[in-house]
Formats: C-alpha cells, structure tokens, sequence
C-alpha cells in the first residue's frame, strides 16, 4: 500500500527529506499494511521520534525527525567574506548579472575553483557558462535541470548534394523520427540497453520514473534544442581522422527529458532542506557525496546523463536508417553535469559544468553557434585554468522574453531564407540575432580549443513553440 504527498502533508510532514523517506520506507517495509496504519504509524513517528530510533524499519526517519537532528540540519553555513579569484573568457560580452551569479559561488565555503566561459549568461544558481570546483560535494542546481545536455553529430559518407537532391525526404524524416516538447515522445517503440539498468530499481524517484523515460526515449525537449542536418567542413588531421573534405552531417542537441528534470527537482529541493544558506545563496545547496542523498543523487545523476545519451543514439539512428545514410564517425559531448577530476596535481573535485563544454587535451568537442551560423568541431586543449572547458555554443545575447518582444515570426522566417536555412517548428526566442557572434565567441577562447571543423546548418527541426 502506496502513500501519497498530500496524506504526508495532512499528518504535519513539511520538509522534503522526511517525506521522501517516509514514502520510500512505506515502499519497501509495508506493502502488506492497510493505508490507516501506515498512516497512524507515520504520526507516531512525527510526535514521538526517539521511541523508534531503534527501529529496523523506520530508525533513519525517527533520526532524521529527532530535535537533536533537526537543531543540526537548520544550522546555517556561511559564505566566505571574499570571492575566490577564477577566469573569466570574454569578459566584456558577458552581462553583469552572470558575474554576479559566478562570484557568489565562488564564495561558497565548499568552492576549490571556477571559470566563466565566453557564452556565460545569467541562469539560476550557477551561470549558463560557470565551471565550478567543488570539495567532495555536487550541486544539483549547479548540475541544472537538463542533466547530462548533450551535443551529438554523426558524419555520413554523402556529399553536400544531398542536402540539395534529397532535402524532401530529410524534411519528412525529421517530422516523422523526431519528437520536441515537454511532454509525449514518439508514436513507435523505441528500445536501449539503458532501460534495463539496475539503477532504475535503486531508487523509489527511479522506480517511479522509468515509465516516461520508456515513452521519451529517442525524443527531444523544447527551448534551444534541435535536430538538423548540414553541411560539415573537415580540416585535415582532424580529431575524427576522417580524410580533409566536405560532408553531410547530423547535428543533435537536447538531453535526459522528463527524467532528468524530475531528478534535479527532487534533489534540488533536498539539497535546501539539508543544507541551509544565506537567502541569495538557496541555488547552490549541495549534497555531500558522504550522504546517503549525495550518492543516490550522483547515481542519479549518471543514469539521467546515460539515457541523453540513449536519446541522442536513437535520433541517429531512426535517420540515418530512413534516409540510408552510412555512418562515417560520430561525437558527441555533454554539459549540465558533473565529473570527478584532478583539478591539480593529487586534488581531486567534483567539477561542475552548467552549460559548458568539457575541453580536456586532445579531447574533441562541439560548439554550436545558432541555427544560422556556424558551429565547430574542436579538440581541447586541457587548460587549468578554465579546469579544461570551454564554451557549450554562443550564448544568449537576449532573453527569450526580449526575444520575443523584438522578433517576429515573419522577420524569423526572412532571415533564414536569406542564409539558406529551412526550420520546421522553431520560434522568435531562438532567432539567430537573439544569440552572440559565435565567431567572437570562439576567439576569445582559442587558447582553451583548436578548431578542427566546420558546421552549417541547412534544414533544421525544433519545437514549435
């Protein structure tokens, strides 16, 4: 017998925590006991802690209710009078905000080092663009919603004639492989050795999430997120070791869908309960990844970056397929995430990159510019102090709000016939004007990346928003 939110809340269990205890405690002890006694036992529980602390079933929950547990869990940390120093990239392109939101994580007691990219620009928490060191500790806002977003391209053995001869057949395919939105995915079957890992079983959050990451996989979400075909333009000695040339190839954007976003919400909101902050500070609670609620997030977190990538591979190859392209080399990188590193020699920290590109030495990577401007195939070049990152694309000059309010369908539709671009789906807030100039944007970080390659988008899918 299951029990819900709301019957917690009735019975006086206010914060996160203890309400996710409760539920996966109930889910694993008492399948066999009726709704009204779990409940009568959950209120005992709540009034009377300390006669259940040495209970099999329920002593995590009486500890974490017990006064002296509480007096310890709201105790507040403090921030360090001073920001830690760090990088910035590009820093005249990168609004104030976005430097404000950077220097108050480095000011968390837990921060070992950070770097801001050049496409950086105000998010919640960390910055779009923010690096961020951490001691034995991750942040799940810092991490982002969208865990594990990646960039995915594969490279066909086709010439760019076939963007021309072929681009009907491309622009059907991509309505009929691919899915954007929030919500849905696509109306066949998809199949990945990701639904099949242990970790869906480890968690109650998991458990309960597996069936819509069963309905979205292969599909994509809303906002910057696309699908596009183009032309791509490779130097020779290139990080692919594919011959100097011209091809077509496949560009993807998007990440882990309904399923990371569940995650992050649920963690974010532990995160707070357990670890109080000043108030300007709420976005960057974090998890120790000695706690119980650390590890379940980091595997959580891994499984959320796993099935994005489940996504991207899907999307590959439902076209390649359809269109009956042959696959020449493929790769791909994530952002909005976070990776174990030595960040100096015998320091290790958790690296957090909200929107930013891993850019390790001879580590290959995609920066995509917009949809009508180029994007770039790079090899890193494993730069400290930039904790060996880059930027993950241009960044947004606008807001989508402000994108709005300046563009219009029409002035969108214009300006992408007059670079050659077809968009099906899409909106104002992702016209390219609302972005930066990508190609500044990479000269102020050619000491982090070499780049090695050209895209140009040609026929681009998106959500119609």
């Amino acid at each position: 017998m299951g029990i819900r939110l709301k019957d917690l809340s009735k019975l006086g269990y206010r914060d996160n925590v203890a309400r996710s205890l409760a539920v996966a405690l109930v889910g694993k002890y008492c399948k066999h006991e009726t709704k009204e006694q779990i409940l009568a036992a959950l209120g005992d529980i709540l009034k009377n802690p300390e006669v259940y602390k040495n209970s099999e079933i329920w002593s995590k929950l009486a500890e974490h209710l017990s006064p002296v547990f509480i007096e310890k869990r709201l105790t507040p940390y403090d921030l360090l009078d001073e920001p830690l120093g760090y990088k910035t990239y590009g820093s005249k392109y990168i609004e104030t905000l976005a430097k404000q939101q950077m220097n108050l994580a480095m000011r968390l007691p837990i921060t070992l080092a950070g770097a801001l990219m050049p496409d950086a620009h105000a998010g919640y928490g960390l910055p779009i663009g923010g690096v961020l060191a951490t001691d034995h500790a991750v942040i799940p806002y810092a991490v982002g919603v969208d865990i594990g977003c990646r960039m995915n391209l594969t490279l066909f053995d086709a010439g760019e004639d076939f963007l021309k001869r072929y681009s009907h057949h491309i622009k059907e395919a991509l309505k009929e492989f691919t899915h954007f939105g929030m919500d849905g995915g696509l109306p066949f079957a998809q199949e990945h050795e990701v639904l099949d890992r242990e970790e869906f079983r480890m968690t109650e959050l998991l458990r309960g999430l597996h069936g819509k990451a069963v309905r979205q996989l292969g599909s994509s979400g809303g906002g910057n997120h696309f699908v596009e075909f183009g032309k791509m333009s490779l130097q020779a000695g290139n990080v692919l070791g594919v011959p100097e040339g011209n091809y077509v190839a496949l560009l993807s954007h998007s990440g882990s869908r309904g399923l990371g976003a569940a995650i992050a919400k649920h963690y974010s909101m532990l995160a707070r309960d357990l670890c109080r902050l000043p108030r300007e500070a709420q976005h960057f609670a974090w998890l120790g990844l000695d706690t119980e609620e650390g590890q379940e997030y980091w595997l959580s977190m891994n499984l959320a970056g796993d099935y994005a990538r489940a996504c991207h591979e899907r999307i590959h190859l439902n076209l390649s397929k359809a269109l009956g392209l042959k696959p020449l080399a493929n790769v791909n990188n994530h952002h909005n995430f976070a990776w174990k590193e030595e960040i100096a020699p015998g320091q290790t920290a958790i690296v957090h990159r909200k929107g930013a590109t891993p850019a390790q030495k001879g580590q290959p990577g995609l920066i995509p510019g917009s949809m009508a401007t180029p994007g770039y195939l790079v090899c890193g070049k494993g730069i400290s102090e930039a904790l060996c990152s880059a930027s993950h694309g241009a960044g947004r000059a606008m807001s989508r709000q402000k994108a709005k309010d300046n563009f219009t369908r029409s002035a969108l539709r214009k300006y992408l016939s007059q670079a050659g671009v077809t968009l099906i789906g899409g909106s104002v807030e992702e016209m390219p004007l609302a972005y930066k100039d990508i190609d500044r944007v990479m000269k102020t970080q050619e000491e982090l990346v070499e780049v090695q390659g050209t895209f140009m988008p040609c026929i681009v899918r998106m959500n119609k928003e």
